[in-house]
């Protein structure tokens, strides 16, 4: 995981991740984005919020005259680079995250609702479309020069959160044309340099998998909410589908059995031209017993000695 302190997000969100030791309780997170928007730090949940109020603009029409795009080329790519030439070991999959996506980035302008009703304003979603347009120029161009300052990063983790507990935001015609297309411009900017597509989103969002793969994201790891198994038979041959292992007790489980749970999901999930990759809600699944047996019959397995 790399997400460098030089994106101003990932100080204001408090989520960074490079070289040396990340400080939990630091008073340093918090403050502007790269559009200057305020986030508050929580200190007891260990994330940030957009500063409660008023929302910065309440019309999308209004973001032309109102946001001002960041002056990348004013960051520091190099001292990053310097700093964090050791961290990003050629011999891992290294990984960049980018929080604040598309949705999300709307949101923190307009709030939740005022963003959700932008998506299907009719005297909004032009606005919206451009801003979206002119934004994945903006990511476009980050992009380029975060993988000429660290090119040992394998892959990037772009988040936009769609869904709730229950389901998600709004329905697929409307990300479909409302979204897709602009991340589809930054999906196939990353993958002609080369680069793997992972998208964060949050929710119960089955119905948005086909946009998912209308995007070009090579891969999405539900939350546990969602049927992970259904997600996998249904469009694991187009999408790689972060799959729940079928749950045990770790504290009465037998080591063979947790290793036979390995072995179950390998047999089950890692079918030819299907991969899937174990969820990252798995948590206390993924005792030493069970990981070790993932990664040895695993390796078995995909170079045919099983």
């Amino acid at each position: 995981m790399f997400s460098p302190k030089v994106n101003p997000d990932n100080i204001a969100r408090g989520f960074v991740y490079e070289a040396g030791a990340r400080d939990m309780t630091t008073k340093d997170y918090g403050g502007p984005d790269m559009f200057g928007i305020e986030w508050e730090y929580i200190e007891s949940v260990g994330g940030s919020m957009v500063r409660p109020g008023k929302p910065y603009i309440e019309d999308a029409n209004e973001i032309k005259e109102k946001i001002k795009f960041p002056d990348i080329d004013s960051w520091d790519w190099e001292g990053s680079a310097e700093a964090n030439k050791m961290y990003l070991n050629p011999n891992n999959a290294n990984c960049m995250w980018f929080l604040n996506g598309w949705y999300e980035r709307l949101i923190s302008f307009m709030d939740f609702e005022g963003a959700i009703m932008a998506l299907i304003d009719e005297e909004q979603m032009d606005a919206v479309k451009d801003f979206f347009e002119e934004l994945s120029d903006l990511y476009i161009r980050i992009f380029d020069r975060a993988i000429k300052a660290y090119p040992n990063v394998d892959m990037f983790c772009i988040h936009d959160d769609w869904g709730s507990q229950k389901e998600t935001f709004f329905a697929p015609a409307v990300a479909e044309e409302m979204i897709v297309p602009y991340m589809k411009m930054v999906t196939d900017f990353l993958h002609s340099k080369g680069k793997f597509c992972d998208l964060h989103s949050c929710g119960n969002n089955m119905k948005q998998i086909p946009n998912y793969i209308k995007a070009g994201w090579d891969s999405w790891c539900p939350q546990a909410m969602n049927d992970t198994a259904k997600e996998y038979e249904l469009y694991g041959d187009k999408i790689i589908i972060g799959v729940m292992p079928e749950p045990f007790d770790p504290a009465t489980a037998t080591e063979e059995e947790q290793r036979q749970s390995a072995r179950n999901f390998v047999d089950r999930f890692m079918q030819p031209g299907k991969p899937a990759t174990i969820n990252f809600n798995a948590g206390s699944l993924l005792t030493p017993a069970f990981n070790e047996e993932l990664y040895e019959y695993s390796r078995k397995k995909c170079c045919g000695m099983i």
